[in-house]
């Protein structure tokens, strides 16, 4: 199965990446039993403790299912993992990117935004209301996109927050801890959405006003400019990924 000696400082997360990306790349498929603990040991070159921690760590995942009395078998992530895989499977291998992953991650950010911000018009109290008035006006006064990345994410967990949902507040937090190890790669790409200033105080000033419809409406225009420029970018780089490999 083609497993490599783990000389890393952390025993267990290098033995849980290495497993996590033979079951992602389809080496280890869909009801294919592990290999014994001792034989894992073994073969990655390290202790009892760091085979069972990472394979606790891949049952949490949603990635396998240990059975009592021993032996472990693979599950299908795409049935039994949860949102909290998806900066996992963002990256693959030496650090490159998923495009599929990340695509699916600028959709569901364009699906999910608008009725965070509908849910937050129709819940948010004035306590809410000063925070988004503060941190959208922080932005506003930003003039390099990084910052406003930053002011733009804090805005978006305090709308999170006030649509008092916490299924999408959960689905918020994933995606936000997906985006920032890529956020400095699409700071080119998010600069149109950064700097919309007009659509911002929009969707601010709409959640203050409780208008949901209007806050739905902003909060679509806020993001609907940077998933365009991104799905562009992606399907770019994927192209040109499949021409490289078509080159070789």
């Amino acid at each position: 199965m083609g497993f490599q000696p783990v000389s890393r400082r952390s025993l267990s997360d290098a033995v849980f990446e290495q497993l996590s990306e033979q079951i992602f790349g389809g080496e280890l498929a869909p009801g294919d039993a592990l290999p014994p603990e001792r034989e894992l040991c073994t073969v990655l070159g390290v202790n009892r403790g760091a085979v069972r921690e990472a394979l606790k760590r891949l049952a949490q995942a949603g990635l396998v299912d240990i059975r009592h009395g021993g032996g472990s078998t693979v599950l299908d992530y795409r049935r039994t993992a949860g949102m909290s895989l998806l900066p996992l499977l963002l990256f693959r291998g030496e650090d490159r990117v998923d495009f599929k992953v990340a695509r699916s991650v600028m959709e569901m950010r364009a699906a999910l935004a608008p009725d965070l911000a509908r849910l937050c018009a129709q819940r948010a109290d004035e306590g809410l209301v000063e925070a988004l008035r503060a941190t959208v006006g922080e932005l506003l006064e930003a003039e390099d996109t990084d910052t406003r990345q930053l002011r733009s994410l804090d805005l978006w967990d305090l709308i999170a927050e006030g649509s008092q949902n916490i299924a999408y507040r959960l689905a918020a937090n994933t995606l936000r801890e997906t985006y920032e190890p890529i956020r400095d790669l699409l700071a080119n790409a998010l600069h149109d959405e950064m700097h919309a200033d007009d659509d911002y105080r929009a969707l601010v000033e709409a959640i203050a006003a409780h208008d949901e419809e209007a806050a739905r409406t902003a909060g679509h225009r806020v993001v609907e400019r940077g998933t365009d420029a991104v799905l562009a970018l992606i399907y770019m780089l994927e192209a040109m990924a499949q021409a490289a490999e078509g080159g070789e």
